[in-house]
């Protein structure tokens, strides 16, 4: 118990154990990169995974090339500090201000070191310990998920296949997720490249929830702007007034007492998905098709006066639309 309480506290660590690990679990961060040229969009994502064929990994997404790469590594080449966020997986090490790659695989080979500056955490109080607030302290949900930063500046530069990319001056974002799987259905949405207001940065999630006996369609919505954060999320008592997904595009439309918030995003079509590998109960089985090249249009609203507090458009946006159509969009209707 006091182990599970101080890993709520700092969600940015490691939850799991070393050795040992109960199944099915599994922990994975995700770190987004793009240069400052915007040219250069990549997602590396390192994590274990202990069920069926326990293993580490890390997978790259490279949002230029739509392609996606699963770098497997043996589970005991894995290493988490206990006391602070730093993982390693075989020579990669990752923390909240840099990383360092050397993935040398026949497909794909990454060497440099990234630096990071200016992070912009989501705030985890003792009521709220990050962006799932209260439900961060129940012990048995399916999925957790973290921001450890909203947005930031990169500095440094990788060599990816025989190419020097320089991202200084680029700007990053860093998320997780960990537990027994990831959801049956879900939409995921990130941005903070915004045309007209830098360090501006929108994270949005919607999933179907498993709720001891039943599920619900559960959404966390963050909204950087200005030193503020917008939240909006089931557990702040928000509503989604309209979710509509077609092809290539997704509305979006949530709102609580005082602030509306719609987002009209475009998807980029089918060739801008790379296809990465997720985790269910007994494998890294499910196929999820992620974009690092949409656009998102978000307008924010003052409800009582009808007052626009922020319209603009954000690129470069990475995003996932798992399976919705069978359960969760009917959940909303």
């Amino acid at each position: 118990m006091i182990r599970f309480i101080r890993n709520t506290l700092h969600p940015a660590r490691y939850h799991g154990r070393l050795h040992g690990q109960r199944p099915p679990f599994f922990e994975g961060w995700y770190f987004k990169v793009v240069d400052a040229t915007a040219r250069h969009r990549l997602a590396f994502i390192p994590g274990i995974f202990w069920s069926g064929r326990p293993h580490s990994f890390v997978q790259v997404n490279d949002g230029e090339r739509a392609a996606a790469h699963y770098n497997e590594y043996p589970v005991e080449a894995f290493w988490a500090a206990g006391d602070r966020f730093e993982v390693h997986v075989g020579p990669n090490r990752f923390t909240h201000n840099e990383m360092t790659l050397l993935i040398d695989r026949p497909e794909q080979q990454v060497a440099g070191t990234l630096r990071f500056g200016g992070l912009s955490p989501w705030p985890v109080t003792l009521t709220a310990p990050g962006i799932m607030g209260w439900y961060a302290w129940v012990p048995f949900m399916e999925c957790y998920h973290g921001v450890l930063s909203l947005d930031h500046t990169i500095y440094g530069a990788l060599t990816i296949d025989g190419q020097e990319i320089d991202f200084s001056g680029g700007r990053g974002y860093i998320e997780k997720d960990w537990g027994r799987g990831f959801p049956e259905a879900w939409i995921w949405l990130q941005t903070n490249h915004f045309d007209q207001s830098p360090g501006t940065s929108l994270t949005a999630s919607i999933a179907i929830i498993p709720w001891v006996r039943t599920a619900f369609p559960g959404f966390i919505i963050g909204l950087w702007h200005d030193g503020h954060l917008y939240r909006f999320a089931t557990y702040t008592g928000a509503k989604t007034e309209r979710l509509a997904v077609t092809e290539h595009t997704i509305e979006w439309v949530v709102g609580n007492r005082d602030h509306r918030l719609e987002m009209f995003v475009t998807q980029g079509g089918d060739s801008t998905f790379g296809l990465l590998k997720g985790p269910d109960t007994f494998e890294m089985g499910k196929r999820v098709a992620e974009s690092l090249s949409a656009t998102a249009h978000v307008r924010l609203t003052d409800r009582p006066t009808g007052r626009v507090l922020f319209e603009d458009t954000g690129r470069h946006a990475g995003l996932e639309v798992h399976e919705v159509e069978a359960r969760l969009l009917k959940m909303i209707k």
